[in-house]
């Protein structure tokens, strides 16, 4: 261990110096996203669609986490975390940061993205681009598809300003002169239709190519004047509000949580602003009327170089499907014991089957539970439903089954963030089919990802489970990498079946014997086990801590991370998003690196390794978050089979802890560095395991 100096003696594991503000650090994960849409080895249309991914993630960093940071700073609280930065600096350092990425998402898409598409043949023409017939078309198509959808509103005493919805497209227009009613209002407001493409393709009788398009904002603006005969339109200015979108409901005091949520959905399009975009022409005499109508300050304001919200260019992935522009189609690798014919009931009686996504299918997954609804023996199943997709394999064939006449219940939890109104058709769906369902326990959040089967053989009842890391959604289980483990092993088939009864009864849970969950004994597990670690190295022992998951914001857990890495335990981590521990601060965490990898795939799986030769090794649906340590219901379990637990290792530690292309290291300042391979070998995660797992199974 490196000196400290005579500042860092002062440092102890619980002062705030150590520990990095999570939305800082959600900041910088932005960073790493938006690099991806600049890394010229990347193919450009995917180029492209990490740039909207970054944009994505802005509106919802600003809709959930900075909407929380203004309400703690209009109540006046002073410290909120570990780091304790009061929410005011908190927001100043968001709006610094956030302007210096929104730059250079424009930076990249005006001038990399832009001129590298048109060079392969994908051109998005601006309105000063237009030729005669393309000017021509986009006129008749905004008097046929554009016009009868858009009302304006004209702003004066009898037409006050409308409620603008969250992220919507809207128009502030000047004009001069008298209406029909002799009224000179001179503002009007337009909202984009949300039913049209934002991107339209050119009928190719007026494009030079086959991928030529438009913006509908551009057919809207070019054609204002139609909406208002006989007056001068001086200007239109495109301009978007952010709302506050997260919902309130207060557990405690309803009697039906799918009613209330219900009830509350609408309001997320109306909650309180947070952030208005206005394009960068917009006359700050307008933009402070806006910020004005919207209770907003000039540090809301964020004034853009090009078309307001680069999200909705994410189509032009599809509109514009040319193969050299993408990734190389994946298929994922199938289990050879799992060829055509074999029954999957017979393979996991004798053995436990691990699946690593999407390097290796889900079909599995879905077949495990598709034969549950069919198979006679089966007679019951429960499941954890958080995320699975408007049209889902899962859910249709719970769906089935119920309708077969099965005992399903399904706990499916309503307040998974975005997905409530589908959750909600969801759980209304299977309770007709006569599913009992459950939303969960009050007050935790149901985020364990499990299915238990029971089976009716040799006249006796046997379980068989299904755990992941990730949710029951074939579209994630295509770009996610999670874990997914299925077994009849009885300790673990007995450990789910008592967590179910947890979930759906009162009364208190007996002693299990493998599994850890949260919000019990989950959290003791880690910080156990870190402290056993801590224990080791003080005796001079070998020791060693590796974890992979999303997120690392516990204080609790880093300051048992602090303690191990000051006794000398080596610690790796990878962690994707959040990570508010400091590594490399001398006498305190020099044995602590983390690294975060961004690629094809979003990292997802959480797996947690301990001793020196990871004599302990975990798979979790919860990362190392207060949240999902100690507010959620979370499932963690072991890898028992010696072969699987080497695989593990070794496909979600070893291999990414060699990557040197796509790995980025984390400094003690809270920023990040990309790995450069140099005179090493190159070595990409993501591709070696692709090259290892892959095969003619099934498409990812």
């Amino acid at each position: 261990m490196n000196a400290p100096t005579e500042k860092q003696l002062v440092f102890e594991p619980g002062d705030a110096g150590l520990y990095t503000n999570r939305e800082f650090s959600l900041m910088e994960f932005n960073r790493r996203v938006l690099a991806m849409a600049a890394d010229e080895t990347v193919p450009l249309l995917e180029r492209l669609r990490f740039l909207t991914i970054s944009c994505s993630n802005m509106d919802e960093f600003f809709e959930v986490r900075v909407s929380g940071v203004k309400q703690q700073a209009a109540a006046g609280v002073e410290l909120t975390g570990p780091d304790e930065v009061r929410p005011q600096d908190i927001l100043a350092r968001i709006h610094n940061v956030s302007r210096e990425i929104v730059a250079e998402q424009y930076r990249v898409f005006n001038e990399v993205l832009l001129p590298k598409l048109a060079s392969s043949g994908i051109r998005i023409l601006r309105r000063t681009e237009w030729n005669p017939a393309q000017s021509a078309w986009a006129e008749d198509y905004f008097k046929r598809e554009v016009q009868p959808l858009l009302t304006p509103i004209g702003l004066d005493p009898s037409h006050p300003f409308p409620n603008v919805l969250n992220k919507i497209l809207n128009f502030v227009v000047v004009m001069e002169g008298p209406d029909a009613f002799q009224r000179d209002s001179g503002v009007s407001i337009v909202q984009a239709p949300r039913v049209l493409p934002r991107v339209i393709r050119l009928p190719r009788e007026v494009s030079s190519g086959a991928h030529d398009f438009v913006l509908l904002s551009a057919v809207i603006h070019h054609n204002i004047g139609e909406l208002f005969p006989r007056m001068d339109v001086k200007g239109a200015y495109q301009f978007r509000v952010t709302r506050n979108s997260d919902l309130f409901v207060d557990e405690e005091e309803i009697e039906d949580l799918a009613e209330a949520l219900r009830f509350e959905l609408p309001r997320r399009h109306y909650g309180e602003a947070v952030r208005l975009e206005v394009a960068d022409n917009c006359p700050m005499d307008i933009a402070n009327m806006l910020l004005d109508h919207f209770h907003l300050t000039s540090e809301d304001l964020y004034q853009v170089n090009g078309p307001v919200n680069l999200n909705r260019l994410v189509s032009l992935y599809d509109l514009a499907d040319t193969a050299e522009n993408k990734y190389p189609p994946y298929l994922s690798g199938k289990p050879k014991d799992l060829a055509a014919g074999v029954d999957m009931f017979d393979v996991l009686k004798h053995r436990d089957m691990l699946l690593h996504h999407p390097y290796q299918s889900f079909g599995p997954v879905l077949e495990f539970i598709r034969k549950a609804a069919t198979d006679p023996s089966v007679v019951a199943i429960m499941g954890t439903l958080y995320r699975t997709g408007a049209a889902s394999e899962v859910t249709e064939a719970l769906h089935d089954a119920a309708r077969a006449g099965k005992e399903v219940t399904a706990c499916i939890e309503l307040r998974a963030r975005f997905d409530e109104a589908a959750n909600i058709d969801l759980a209304t769906r299977l309770q007709n089919a006569g599913a009992q369902v459950v939303y969960g326990v009050v007050g935790y959040k149901t985020h364990a990802k499990m299915m238990l089967l029971l089976r009716r053989e040799d006249g006796k009842l046997k379980r068989y489970v299904h755990m992941g890391t990730g949710n029951y959604h074939t579209g994630t289980a295509r770009a996610y990498t999670d874990l997914s483990l299925l077994t009849s092993n009885e300790d673990i088939c007995a450990d789910v079946h008592k967590l179910f009864r947890e979930l759906t009864s009162p009364g208190d849970t007996p002693g299990m014997k493998q599994i850890y969950h949260s919000p019990f004994t989950l959290n003791d597990m880690v910080i156990q086990r870190i402290k056993d670690q801590t224990d080791l190295a003080q005796a001079g022992q070998p020791s060693g801590i590796r974890a992979k998951m999303n997120s690392l914001s516990d204080p609790g857990v880093i300051k048992a991370l602090y303690a191990a890495s000051m006794a000398g335990v080596p610690i790796d981590l990878i962690i994707r998003g959040v990570c508010c521990l400091r590594p490399g601060v001398p006498g305190v965490s020099d044995n602590i690196r983390v690294r975060s990898i961004i690629g094809r795939f979003l990292e997802h799986s959480r797996v947690y390794g301990f001793g020196p030769e990871d004599e302990f090794v975990y798979a979790s649906s919860a990362d190392w978050m207060q949240r999902n340590l100690h507010r959620r219901v979370e499932a963690c379990f072991p890898v028992l089979d010696p072969a699987l637990k080497a695989r593990v290792v070794r496909e979600c530690l070893d291999i990414p802890l060699s990557d040197n292309v796509q790995a980025w290291l984390l400094q003690s300042d809270g920023t990040w560095v990309r790995c450069q391979p140099g005179d090493s070998e190159r070595r990409a995660a993501q591709e070696v395991l692709a090259a290892e797992l892959g095969g003619t199974g099934g498409q990812v």
